[in-house]
């Protein structure tokens, strides 16, 4: 009767075993060192798309879906590149003009909520990780600067960002949801970034020169990581 019982012991756990395994969830995945999916718009040229960032140990592919579970997305290393792998992936999307693409079907080609992000490293290991994205995007910053500026002395200024764009006319609506994370500046080679409470930036004068015209962006970026671009211009003396 024992020897019965211990034969029925037996099997039971060997079935058990099996159940669990079926049932096993699956491999455990390790995340990117970074994911960002993010909106952003030129005020001043009245365009939108979106940007893309993932950063991880050395992987041979990627892929990102939507929150309705549809990929948008993949890249795979070939030949050489797939055994040696890949890290760090920026890219832009294109960014047709307001007229031709208006911002809210941009919106609507990308809805609001949890992108994945999916990738195999390239010792075959599983990587995942997720991002938001918001739509929520700041207004462009108001140049407030003049157009001649001392090459000793530069400043550029701007009025602080406190309204959204709305979605619907793309021009500058009524805050609900903004925040405002930082600025960020580029004249030429020079780039800053710079605190929420900054509203100028004085231009190093070892990147200008004297009687020269030079372009600049101003980005105003919301705490989702949503930016907006005001471009300008100013001449030294």
């Amino acid at each position: 009767m024992k020897r019965k019982n211990m034969f029925v012991a037996l099997v039971f756990g060997v079935i058990a075993g099996f159940l669990s395994l079926a049932i096993a969830p699956k491999a455990w995945a390790k995340p990117f060192t970074d994911a960002k999916i993010i909106l952003e718009v030129n005020a001043t040229d009245g365009d939108a798309g979106i940007q893309i960032f993932l950063d991880g140990e050395p992987w041979k592919d990627v892929k990102i879906f939507g929150p309705n579970g549809q990929q948008i997305f993949e890249v795979q290393g070939k030949g050489n590149l797939q055994g040696f792998g890949l890290t760090e992936l920026i890219s832009e999307s294109n960014e047709p003009p307001f007229e031709v693409f208006p911002l809210q079907e941009v919106l609507d080609l990308f809805p609001e909520g949890r992108y994945d992000f999916k990738g195999t490293t390239t010792s075959g290991a599983n990587l995942r990780s997720t991002a938001m994205l918001s739509h929520t995007i700041p207004c462009g910053p108001e140049i407030i600067s003049p157009a001649i500026l001392p090459v000793n002395a530069a400043k550029i200024e701007w009025n602080a960002v406190v309204n959204e764009l709305d979605h619907d006319t793309a021009e500058c609506g009524v805050s609900t949801d903004l925040e405002i994370a930082g600025y960020q500046v580029i004249v030429g080679t020079f780039q800053i970034i710079l605190p929420a409470s900054a509203t100028a930036v004085t231009i190093p004068p070892e990147f200008l020169e004297p009687n020269t015209a030079y372009l600049f962006e101003v980005l105003a970026i919301e705490a989702s990581g949503n930016q907006t671009i005001t471009e300008g211009s100013f001449t030294t003396q």
